[in-house]
């Protein structure tokens, strides 16, 4: 009889880890990696060319403060998001036209740190430069701050183009992260010549393997990511000695 208990106990026992091991496959899942894993590079080092403005590693954003995990002014992407814009860009360069990343690979504990901001409707500093025509207590409703960002899987990047030769931003007719209906790409309220240069933009990451996203005419996620169902929240920094232990 007690042998009998065991064995079955033993085959309940193992029946619960196969059900609990398929129900934390079934959906995306957040990775608690301190270090950089295998398949992310550093975009500046793979993209001949590519201007680096990591927004959220200074004050310049819609926080107003440097944001959580950010610790170093890099742009992380997987090999094959860094590949993709190594084709965008070579596909720029002739029309004297290149691209400037203000945001790649983001930890997830930045986008909890975006969450807390949004909760504090005291917190208002930035209003007039990001959200003029929103109430704050509405960013979640309309999609501009989400519990999940598509760019803690490493695929995603927002971008903008330049003028090669004087190395300024191409009109687009409202500044990054501005929270209206009016960045959208589709917006006919923006000059024509922003509407072009989005179109442009567009035309060029679609071309080389990425998605737009319909609410930011900055936004791109690449159609084949290698890590689709992972959100990562290792800190932004370069691989060595001192990603190990803590933040």
């Amino acid at each position: 009889m007690g042998g009998r208990f065991l064995h079955n106990t033993g085959w309940i026992l193992s029946l619960l880890g196969t059900v609990l091991l398929l129900a934390g496959s079934a959906g995306p899942t957040d990775v608690p990696e301190m270090a950089m894993p295998a398949g992310f590079v550093d975009a500046a080092s793979v993209v001949p060319g590519l201007v680096v403005e990591m927004r959220y590693h200074g004050r310049n954003n819609f926080v107003g403060r440097p944001i959580a995990g950010y610790d170093q002014h890099l742009c992380l992407l997987t090999a094959e998001a860094a590949a993709a814009l190594v084709r965008t860009q070579a596909r720029l360069r002739p029309l004297g036209l290149g691209l400037k990343v203000f945001d790649c690979y983001r930890p997830m504990r930045a986008v909890r740190d975006f969450v807390r901001w949004a909760r504090d409707l005291g917190d208002q500093g930035r209003k007039t430069q990001h959200y003029p025509g929103v109430d704050k207590s509405e960013l979640f409703a309309r999609g501009y701050i989400a519990e999940r960002s598509g760019h803690a899987r490493g695929s995603t990047v927002d971008l903008t183009l330049i003028d090669l030769a004087s190395r300024r931003e191409l009109g687009m007719g409202t500044p990054y992260d501005w929270f209206d209906p009016i960045a959208w790409p589709s917006s006919l309220a923006v000059p024509a010549p922003a509407r072009a240069h989005r179109l442009l933009l567009q035309l060029a990451m679609t071309d080389a393997g990425f998605r737009p996203y319909e609410q930011e005419w900055w936004h791109f996620t690449l159609e084949r990511e290698r890590f689709a169902d992972r959100y990562f929240d290792f800190p932004v920094r370069q691989p060595g000695p001192q990603t190990k232990g803590g933040n």
